[in-house]
C-alpha cells in the first residue's frame, strides 16, 4: 500500500457539478473510510428527486480514473468504465438513481489483474469481470436511497473485496505516476519522467495500469488541474493560467478543454 497511499493527496479528479434544475437531479460525492481511500477515490450517487420530464444529458469529463458504477436493485446495469481521452455524455430518462465507486489511477487494473487497455474509452458489464461482485452491489444496495446509509455498505464490501486481493505495486510505474502528478501533468514526459526504464517500458506500464499513454494521461492532469483551479473566463484571459499550466497557447486550450470536458471554458463557466 505504501506505494500509492500518497496518491489521493496529489490528484483529485473532478467532475462538474449537475446544473440545478429545481434539484429534480442530484450528484453527491462521499468519502470511503480511511482503510480505503489509498484506493478509492469516493463513491458518488446520481438520483432523481422528482418525476423527470425530458432526458437528462449526463457529462463525464475526463479524470483519468476508472469507475464502476450501478443501478441498485438492476441487475442489469452493473458497468465497469474505462479510461477515456475525451468526454462522455449519457442521456438518462425517466427516474434513475445511479451509484458509482471512483477508483484512483492504476488500483482496479491490479485489483483484478487486467490490462487498463481492455477496458480504454469504453464500459464493460461488470459480470464479465466480478460477477460476485456484480450481484452483491446490485441485490444488497436495492432500495438505499441515503448516500451515507450507500457509503458505509460500500465501505463493508469494498473493505472485504479488497482484503482478499493480492495487489503487487510496481514501483516503476508509481515512480512515474508521482512525478507527473507532482507536475500537474506538465512535465515532458518521455524527456523528464527518469525511472531507470526507456520510454517504450514506460508507455507499456501506463497501457497496463491506467489504459493509455503517459503522455495522454498528463494532459488529463493538466485539465484536471484547471478544473481544480476554478478560473473565471475573465481570469483565463488575464492571468494566462493556461500558460502556467503547459499549454502552448489559448486556443490550443480551448481545444483540449472542449475535447475533455464536452463545452469551451466560457460555456462551462460563463463569460
Amino acid at each position: 500500500m505504501q506505494a500509492f497511499s500518497h496518491i489521493r493527496d496529489l490528484y483529485k479528479p473532478i467532475q462538474p457539478a449537475v446544473p440545478a434544475t429545481g434539484e429534480a437531479v442530484s450528484y453527491v460525492e462521499l468519502l470511503p473510510c480511511p482503510a480505503l481511500q489509498p484506493y478509492i477515490y469516493c463513491y458518488w450517487q446520481l438520483k432523481t428527486n422528482a418525476p423527470a420530464t425530458e432526458p437528462f444529458p449526463y457529462r463525464v469529463v475526463a479524470d483519468g480514473c476508472m469507475d464502476i458504477f450501478f443501478e441498485p436493485g438492476n441487475p442489469a446495469e452493473t458497468w465497469v468504465m474505462g479510461i477515456a481521452d475525451a468526454y462522455t455524455e449519457f442521456p438518462l430518462t425517466g427516474d434513475f438513481q445511479y451509484a458509482g465507486i471512483r477508483f484512483l489511477p492504476g488500483i482496479f487494473p491490479q485489483l483484478y489483474h487486467l490490462s487498463a487497455e481492455t477496458l480504454t474509452g469504453r464500459t464493460e458489464n461488470l459480470r464479465h469481470i466480478d460477477p460476485q461482485l456484480a450481484d452483491t452491489l446490485v441485490h444488497r444496495c436495492a432500495g438505499i436511497q441515503h448516500p451515507e446509509a450507500m457509503c458505509l455498505l460500500l465501505d463493508e464490501i469494498f473493505l472485504s473485496l479488497i482484503a482478499a486481493k493480492t495487489i503487487s505495486p510496481d514501483g516503476r510505474f508509481y515512480d512515474a505516476l508521482d512525478l507527473i502528478l507532482r507536475h500537474s501533468g506538465t512535465i515532458q514526459v518521455e524527456k523528464e519522467v527518469q525511472t531507470g526504464i526507456s520510454p517504450r517500458q514506460l508507455r507499456r506500464l501506463f497501457g497496463q495500469y491506467i489504459g493509455d499513454t503517459p503522455k495522454a494521461f498528463s494532459s488529463i492532469v493538466r485539465f484536471q488541474r484547471i478544473l481544480q483551479a476554478k478560473p473565471s473566463s475573465r481570469s483565463l484571459r488575464e492571468s494566462k493560467l493556461f500558460f502556467d499550466a503547459g499549454y502552448y497557447d489559448q486556443s490550443h486550450f480551448i481545444r483540449e478543454f472542449r475535447r475533455f470536458y464536452g463545452q469551451t471554458p466560457g460555456q462551462a463557466w460563463g463569460r
